[in-house]
């Protein structure tokens, strides 16, 4: 008996039922982006893979980024040779940084996933701060964080680093410290990729995401890399987002080693990641405490007695000013748009006073 669609598109992370085609295309058929090249992309429609090309509109000069298709995306398909992306299906969710640049552009890093797992080693490279970084661009992705601490194999004191993880990481968000080469330790994240999930991996070159990749295979299809020894940084092995399928019926999509990790200006500082911070503010005595030297600080007294670790409250500061920044630079950017469409309009408003409709 032949699988139904549903469960051939399950394969590749589809949810529920498939949404009938448009009327006016009752050739169109659904597919799932599984990677992104200079020279377009590739699909996989739960049987086969295959190449295809972006349809005119995508791309305009000038379209957001944003509307592109993106690795993990659900599309429609026309029938031409290659194959045509016509539409992109509604994502369920989206993780995205902001591009590098003065320019406030979000660069889409997968989209649909379930769960994303940042990952950084336990060597000279470890940077906690940096952990705090990706877990609030994933707090409003609508994606479950993970934070998996790799080559557990290089320390002696693994639960140590969890314990400090934990002060940092939200109650809700697990930690899991593994040794990436090995089938047995990295069982304990077979959990999240059970049939039908999506899941993305995230962090520096180096980290171990191309070994971890290839240990739940089961075979070594990505490529890995030694680090430097003086400051364990790696050299990028990934070079470009692949959605992979995984014998646990899951799919995961493995992504380049990321050296900046700029916030797009959409987070925000009173979810789960620091919202312990801003709850103590609201004990503070004034409303307009700065945290510095006013009596009846509750954030000070929380640095004083241990409740709140000093590492973590500076890079709290340093994140919230980079998020004002961000949010700044976003309303600009939205209200130069917005005036720019106001010129256009009231331009073409002449010219057909002028010289009439055509």
């Amino acid at each position: 008996m032949a699988d139904s669609p549903e469960t051939l598109l399950s394969r590749i992370g589809w949810r529920g039922t498939i949404p009938a085609a448009p009327a006016d295309h009752p050739e169109y058929r659904i597919a799932r982006v599984i990677a992104q090249h200079r020279a377009g992309y590739e699909l996989h429609d739960g049987v086969h893979a295959f190449n295809a090309q972006p349809a005119p509109r995508f791309l305009k000069p000038g379209i957001d980024p944003t509307e592109r298709p993106a690795v993990g995306d659900f599309v429609l398909v026309g029938n031409h040779k290659p194959p045509n992306i016509e539409q992109i299906l509604p994502r369920r969710s989206t993780l995205a940084r902001a591009a590098a640049g003065e320019r406030h552009l979000r660069q889409l890093i997968a989209t649909n996933i379930d769960t994303v797992m940042v990952v950084s080693g336990l060597d000279g490279d470890f940077n906690p701060s940096r952990i705090d970084r990706y877990l609030m661009l994933v707090e409003g992705s609508g994606a479950e964080a993970v934070v998996v601490l790799t080559k557990a194999d290089t320390t002696e004191d693994t639960e140590a680093a969890v314990e400090e993880m934990r002060k940092r990481v939200p109650k809700g968000n697990e930690i899991i410290a593994v040794n990436a080469k090995s089938a047995d330790s990295v069982a304990r994240l077979l959990k999240y990729f059970g049939p039908g999930t999506s899941t993305v991996l995230v962090g520096s070159s180096g980290v171990g995401k191309s070994t971890l990749t290839n240990t739940l295979l089961g075979e070594s299809r990505q490529a890995t890399n030694t680090v430097r020894e003086t400051d364990s940084r790696g050299r990028h092995t990934t070079t470009y987002r692949a959605l992979i399928q995984l014998p646990s019926g899951g799919c995961l999509i493995d992504t380049p080693g990321m050296r900046e990790i700029k916030l797009t200006g959409e987070e925000s500082l009173d979810g789960n990641q620091f919202g312990d911070i801003e709850d103590l503010a609201q004990d503070c005595r004034f409303g307009d405490c700065s945290h510095l030297s006013e009596p009846g600080c509750a954030v000070r007294a929380a640095l004083e007695d241990g409740r709140l670790d000093n590492a973590r409250w500076h890079n709290y500061l340093k994140l919230r000013d980079e998020l004002a920044a961000a949010t700044d630079s976003l309303e600009a950017q939205l209200r130069r748009k917005s005036e720019a469409r106001v010129l256009t309009k009231a331009l073409g408003r002449r010219l057909d006073e002028k010289y009439g409709r055509h």
